[in-house]
């Protein structure tokens, strides 16, 4: 559906794919890393759940870390390659309120779930004692509902006021989906106060967890620092090394769209870093976290010994 003969309620997005011969590429290259995404993050909730020596808050944690990622690109892509398909690429009103509603959830939760990690590393390494008591059961739930209910707060505060300004131009949204600064340029009402608290939200949502973190991996740097072992110090980097990667990748792309002024990049680059973390990251998360950890490759090793012995067994019951 075009721009002229769309609903007047309805949106256009400009998408991400643009109208030339690499149009194609870009398509092709957005479906893998979709189906990665999906098929990765999958597979390490399965794998957590299945193996016992990865019932460990660390890896309960890094369980809902895979269902949010997998969760949020899902609110995204799945329409932009529809789209592309069909010709298309219209949204109605409701649905690009709903799609806003449900990445800021989802990406807020991430935020906070990242931050609170880092605490569940400072513990494992400088109060390794009061480990089971400081990230117990209870703790890691609590760590997990409070990061959806930051990222739910998130959506219902910024959703509504973001969707109520009037829209009475072209309704041309240059983005691949309905993020929020893409929306505010096409109101035809003075926005300056919105976004300006639209901005400290987002640098309160960023530098809330972004302070846990700096703190936690301060104190594990100085603990670590004290390791009179080689050993114990090579363990405790390879522990922290793959999430500090993963909170450097994710934090450093929504820092540059959210707390960047708007003057300062084009919507060509706005487009290409939320790009990265909203679709690129969900794909990097789960194989940063099982190439870079020995526990996660080591359960996928005996997960695939598993399965191949099945398939023999099976095999061999039928030749007889």
């Amino acid at each position: 559906m075009t721009a002229g003969n769309a609903s007047c309620t309805d949106f256009t997005l400009r998408g991400l794919f643009g109208a030339g011969p690499a149009a194609g590429l870009v398509f092709a290259v957005i479906s893998v890393i979709f189906l990665t995404a999906l098929t990765a993050n999958a597979a390490m909730i399965l794998l957590i759940r299945a193996d016992a020596r990865l019932h460990t808050p660390m890896y309960f944690l890094l369980s809902h870390l895979s269902l949010i990622d997998m969760l949020y690109i899902s609110t995204i892509v799945p329409k932009m390659l529809a789209d592309r398909l069909r010709g298309r690429s219209s949204i109605s009103f409701a649905g690009c309120a709903a799609q806003h509603f449900l990445y800021l959830t989802l990406v807020g939760a991430e935020f906070f779930l990242l931050g609170l990690m880092a605490y569940d590393r400072y513990v494992a390494i400088c109060r390794p004692l009061r480990y089971p008591l400081l990230m117990s059961r209870r703790v890691c739930w609590l760590i997990v509902a409070g990061s959806w209910l930051g990222g739910s707060l998130d959506g219902f505060l910024l959703t509504p006021i973001t969707m109520s300004f009037p829209f009475c131009g072209s309704r041309d949204i240059d983005h691949f989906f309905c993020e929020a600064p893409a929306v505010l340029r096409l109101a035809c009402a003075d926005t300056a106060l919105y976004e300006t608290v639209m901005y400290a939200c987002c640098v309160l949502m960023l530098l809330t967890p972004s302070s846990v973190v700096v703190a936690s991996y301060a104190r594990i740097l100085a603990a670590v620092h004290r390791m009179s072992s080689a050993e114990g110090r090579r363990k405790a980097f390879a522990t922290c090394s793959s999430h500090m990667l993963v909170v450097a990748l994710f934090y450093g792309a929504a820092m540059y769209t959210y707390m960047v002024p708007h003057a300062y990049h084009t919507p060509a680059q706005a487009k290409v870093f939320s790009a990265f973390y909203t679709i690129l990251t969900p794909m990097l998360n789960p194989l940063i976290y099982s190439l870079r950890n020995r526990d996660v490759a080591g359960a996928l090793r005996r997960a695939l010994r598993r399965a191949l012995r099945r398939a023999l067994r099976r095999g061999s019951r039928e030749a007889f």
